[in-house]
């Protein structure tokens, strides 16, 4: 077995704290792993990975900075009962700014090797009117799912935190070693749930370019509901 796979004996509580505040924070106060990594002073964005994942634990120095840092998203302190009482005033509505876009390079077989978008840096923005509750946004590469998606269209993707699969839906799965987009089915196996290609017209011979296949529902490693499309790029 892999020993970075491995999570620590003990989690010290600044460590779960800094979890539970990156996923509140990330999307609105930072873009990424390597865009947090600079502001905290760690030498590579897989540091944060290896936290977040829990291979390893947080300095509290580091901790200190990055609630320091971003203390403005955090919830105000209540006052205490001998302060003030001050009327509330209406606070301006934060501008949605659009969700990352991450580019990411096909290999020859049209399917992505696996590496952590959260290391690299959003290449721009996409904005339009529904994808408010989009988490970040992929291009698509290959022809498997063509005509649904194209290849070089790119999709705004909702993270399923719970990994609950809708069967018929069209996902976006990082899987074993490899990033891909599929028409998830039920499986006469509950364990297992069937990866549909929509293309089913390209053939090799007299086979499928692109067969259906079942992946282990817990051999995925994210699971995104492909939400919107769009064909053009839109910083």
């Amino acid at each position: 077995m892999d020993s970075k796979s491995v999570k620590i004996k003990t989690i010290r509580p600044e460590t779960l704290e800094f979890i539970i505040l990156y996923n509140q924070l990330k999307g609105r106060a930072f873009n990424g792993n390597a865009e947090l990594a600079e502001v905290l002073g760690f030498n590579s964005a897989s540091s944060i990975t290896e936290i977040i994942k829990s291979r390893q634990n947080i300095d509290t120095e580091k901790l200190k900075i990055f609630k320091e840092t971003y203390s403005s998203y955090l919830q105000p302190k209540q006052a205490t009962a001998q302060a003030p009482q001050k009327a509330p005033q209406a606070q301006p509505a934060r501008q949605f700014q659009g969700i990352p876009m991450y580019e990411v390079i096909a290999t020859a077989s049209g399917v992505e090797v696996y590496n952590d978008i959260n290391d690299s840096q959003p290449v721009g923005h996409m904005y339009f009117p529904g994808i408010e509750e989009c988490d970040f946004a992929l291009p698509v590469w290959g022809h498997s799912m063509y005509p649904y998606l194209e290849n070089g269209c790119w999709v705004a993707l909702k993270i399923i935190h719970d990994m609950k699969i809708l069967p018929g839906e069209v996902y976006y799965i990082e899987w074993g070693d490899y990033r891909m987009y599929k028409r998830l089915l039920a499986s006469e196996n509950e364990e297992e749930v069937i990866a549909y290609s929509d293309n089913t017209a390209e053939k090799v011979g007299d086979q499928l370019k692109y067969p259906p296949f079942p992946i282990r529902k817990d051999e995925i490693k994210r699971l995104c509901l492909v939400k919107d499309i769009h064909k053009k790029h839109n910083h």
